[in-house]
C-alpha cells in the first residue's frame, strides 16, 4: 500500500541553526534545495523564520511565502487548518525556532497530526543542542532523559533536583534539563547547592557557535570553575555514578 494514497504533499521537519553559525557548517546541501521547493511553512515566529530562509536562500522571494504561526498565542481550533496545503499536494516545511522540530518545540502536535492524516513525514539533518551536549558530555548516552523545565519554586526546584539525581544513579542514567537563559547562572548554583559534590555536571552552551562552551565536572569541582553562562543558551546535564 502507498504511504501517501491521496497525493498529499509532504510534511519536512526543518532544523534551524542555534545561532548565527555560517549554515554550510551546520546544514547539509539538499536542506536547502528542499526549502527552495517550499512556499507553505509552519512556524514560531515569522520574523525570525524569514530571516533564516533568507540566510539559507538569499534570492528566495520572500513574498511567495505564507507563513502559519505556531506558538502559545496559536488558537487550538486553527491548528488542523495547518496542513491543509499538504492535503492539496503541496509540501510544508516546519520550522523551530531553533534546532530540531517537534524536540522540546511545539511543532510535535503537527507532526501527530500528520501522521493521523496520513502526510508523510519527512526529518531533516541539523543540530539538536540535547544530543550535541549529550555526546559531548561523557556521560550515559545509553540511557538518558530529558527533563525540559525544573520549577521556578525553590523548594520545589531542590525536591525535583534531588529526586532526579536519585533516578540517576539507580538506572545509571544522565539527566537533561534546559533553563531560561537570563536563569542559567542561578539553575547552576542550584545543581551545585543541592546535587552531592561528586556527582557530575555538564554545561553546554552555545553550541555550533564560535563561543562555544562545554565543561564536565563534579558539583564540587564547578563551585571552583568561572563561566559567563547569562543570557546564553545552554543545556545541562547530570549524572551520579555508582
Amino acid at each position: 500500500m502507498s504511504s501517501n494514497p491521496h497525493n498529499y504533499g509532504k510534511l519536512y521537519l526543518i532544523p534551524v541553526g542555534l545561532g548565527d553559525s555560517h549554515p554550510e557548517k551546520v546544514f547539509p546541501p539538499i536542506n536547502s534545495r528542499i526549502i527552495e521547493e517550499i512556499e507553505d511553512f509552519i512556524v514560531e515566529n515569522e520574523k525570525s523564520a524569514r530571516k533564516f530562509i533568507k540566510q539559507i536562500l538569499p534570492d528566495k522571494s520572500q513574498q511567495s511565502l505564507r507563513l502559519k504561526s505556531l506558538n502559545k498565542f496559536t488558537e487550538a481550533s486553527e491548528i488542523p487548518t495547518f496542513l491543509n496545503a499538504a492535503k492539496e499536494g503541496n509540501n510544508i516545511g516546519l520550522l523551530s525556532e531553533a534546532g530540531c522540530p517537534g524536540v522540546a518545540d511545539p511543532g510535535a502536535e503537527i507532526v501527530k497530526l500528520a501522521h493521523r492524516y496520513n502526510i508523510q513525514v519527512v526529518p531533516l539533518i541539523g543540530p539538536s543542542s540535547i544530543l550535541l551536549a549529550m555526546m559531548a558530555s561523557g556521560m550515559n548516552g545509553q540511557s538518558f532523559t530529558f527533563n525540559g523545565y525544573l520549577p521556578i519554586d525553590k523548594k520545589e526546584r531542590k525536591h525535583e533536583i534531588k529526586q532526579l539525581e536519585r533516578v540517576s544513579l539507580e538506572k545509571n542514567q544522565a539527566q537533561i534539563f534546559i533553563e531560561t537563559p537570563y536563569r542559567n547562572i542561578k539553575f547552576l548554583e542550584d545543581l551545585i547547592q543541592n546535587l552531592y559534590p561528586t556527582t557530575r555536571i555538564c554545561v553546554a552552551c552555545d553550541l555550533t557557535l564560535p563561543t562555544e562552551f562545554i565543561k564536565t565536572a563534579t558539583a564540587s569541582e564547578w563551585k571552583n570553575i568561572k563561566t559567563d553562562l547569562h543570557k546564553r543558551p545552554a543545556i545541562f546535564i547530570i549524572q551520579k555514578d555508582l
